[in-house]
């Protein structure tokens, strides 16, 4: 029965804290990373209403302290995908057909069960499960979560509100259907925010979802389906399963009620799922909706007008903050000779002055890289470049993975302005500069715009207005974030709906309602009142 229509005004992005000396919420914090170290974890999967135990045990360690033991996952096989796909299925009807505002209050309760009780705890996690400090999780897996959260409320509030215009003796009305099947979400080690945003979005729209985080990012993934499960989300919506990924492909893109995948991952990796459905396309109920954020070589481009100081700062903090393990963080960057010097004193010594180390240290800028995996990835770059002539590091360069996957932070100048770590995503914390003379600005735009195949975010830093217009116009395809006198990082939700293009993904814009129009599926109806009841028009009659 539906009683009214409930419209959800645009919320307040939650505030950021800032854990600074002697805050509660510091104190608050460091108590809970002390209790979720204080005991090993044993996580299992959620289908439908079960917790999934295998027995097939994976180690979750922190990638800054590998002798520690965080707990275990318990992995599943073929059976788990399909298990979760049936408790998905057969949750769906009553899913799609709960009132408008009582699948809104689910959502927003999670909402506030992460702005309070669960806080320190979905930040600590975090920042154990994935080498977070204290104000990149209080960012992301926070504030950026809880936005996503109660923003879609609104945004789905204002689909529902735009209806046909109606003419004399009929009545039009659209409904915003869900898909008719699952939606697939696979999402990143790297932003909590993301984990959970991918599959609580297409729920909300009323469709049931497979959830497939990344392994290296369970622990707080986990903790978000906790927090999902108090808010009241029925049981066989969301499906939280813990599978190798070709195991998961070979179940649901074989599948007839496949209806979507939302991904946030690596470029290699959607091409091959983006190629999967398309050669099986004859075998779905629907065309699937494919929604991908891949990958990035996210640029800053700075004119000799700019600012050195506001160079030098957004190029720390946009390389290195998180260990440059944002896919819109800085990692090449294109600066006029006139400013090189200035430039490279300042990055200098700011990476010398970071620390480096565990996250339960607050004075830590620097933690460690997600795993040996991405280590040794890193690490290989380094190596290379230490030896090779087109290459000078100004910064940096060292690694150590005796106690965790630590890599210090790495400025390189490259003499080839298509030297390869200008051009190809290493996903460290690694920066690459390529020095450039002032009056060829608009060559370098030019250099900035083919270099990379990818088109995620990227920023000009210039005091001439001018430049920036030519900047923004330019490079009005190079980056689907762009910045003007900032760092390439750091989009907000409902201010900086976040998305590339090119080989970055499809750009449906996670953080605007760009995004949840995806997970709908129209259906315009239309009812006449007096209908006709001859079949004749008035052109048939003749004079």
């Amino acid at each position: 029965m539906s009683l009214g229509y409930f419209h959800y005004p645009a919320p307040i992005n939650e505030p950021v804290l800032n854990y600074g000396p002697g805050s509660k919420e510091k104190e608050v914090l460091k108590k809970a990373l002390k209790e979720l170290k204080s005991k090993e974890h044993d996580i299992p999967m959620y289908i439908g209403d079960k917790e999934v135990r295998t027995g097939r045990k994976i180690i979750l360690r922190p990638p800054h302290e590998i002798a520690h033991t965080i707990g275990y996952f318990h992995e599943g096989d073929e059976s788990h995908v399909q298990q979760a796909i049936d408790a998905a299925l057969q949750a769906k009807e009553k899913w799609a057909a709960i009132s408008w505002e009582n699948r809104a209050a689910i959502f927003l309760k999670a909402a506030d069960l992460i702005a309070t009780k669960y806080r320190p705890y979905i930040n600590g996690t975090t920042m154990l499960g994935q080498s977070k400090n204290a104000f990149q999780a209080e960012i992301d897996s926070a504030c950026e979560l809880i936005d996503f959260l109660r923003w879609n409320v609104h945004f789905l509030s204002e689909i529902y509100r735009q209806q046909p215009v109606s003419s004399s003796g009929i009545h039009n009305r659209t409904e915003w259907r869900p898909l008719e099947g699952f939606v697939l979400a696979i999402t990143p080690f790297n932003f909590t925010a993301i984990a959970g945003n991918l599959p609580a979005s297409a729920a909300l729209c009323g469709n049931v979802v497979v959830w497939k985080p990344a392994y290296t990012q369970v622990f707080a993934a986990q903790l978000f389906m906790q927090v999902m499960k108090e808010a009241g989300l029925p049981a066989g919506v969301i499906n939280l399963i813990y599978v190798d990924g070709p195991v998961l492909g070979k179940v649901c893109f074989s599948h007839r009620d496949f209806a979507g995948l939302h991904f946030t991952g690596s470029t290699a990796a959607f091409n091959h799922l983006y190629k999967t459905i398309g050669e099986n396309i004859a075998q779905y109920r629907s065309y699937p909706r494919i929604v991908g954020e891949t990958g990035g070589k996210d640029f800053v481009l700075a004119h000799e007008s700019a600012d050195p100081d506001v160079l030098a700062t957004a190029l720390l903090r946009g390389a290195f903050e998180y260990q440059g393990q944002k896919c819109s963080a800085a990692s090449r960057a294109y600066i006029p000779a006139n400013l090189a010097a200035a430039v490279k004193q300042r990055l200098i010594e700011g990476v010398k002055s970071f620390k480096m180390g565990t996250v339960e240290d607050f004075s830590n800028f620097i933690n460690a890289v997600i795993d040996e995996r991405s280590f040794n990835k890193i690490q290989s770059y380094l190596e290379k470049a230490k030896n090779d002539p087109k290459a000078e590091i100004w910064v940096g360069g060292e690694c150590d993975k005796s106690k965790g996957y630590f890599v210090q932070p790495t400025v390189i100048e490259a003499k080839d302005p298509l030297y390869v770590t200008m051009c190809e995503e290493i996903f460290g914390p690694v920066l690459t500069i390529y020095v450039y003379q002032p009056g060829e600005f608009e060559k370098t735009l030019e250099l900035v715009n083919s270099t990379s195949p990818y088109a995620l975010t990227g920023s000009i830093i210039s005091q001439d207005r001018h430049i920036v217009e030519l900047a923004v116009d330019k490079l009005r395809n190079a980056a689907g974030n762009f910045y003007i006198n900032d760092k390439p990082t750091g989009a907000v939700v409902g201010q900086q709906p976040f998305g590339g293009a090119r080989a970055s993904g499809t750009n449906d814009k996670a953080g605007s309602i760009l995004n949840l129009y995806r997970w709908l599926s129209a259906r315009t109806i239309k009812e006449t009142f007096a209908p006709p009841t001859d079949y004749r028009y008035a052109f048939l009659g003749e004079a």
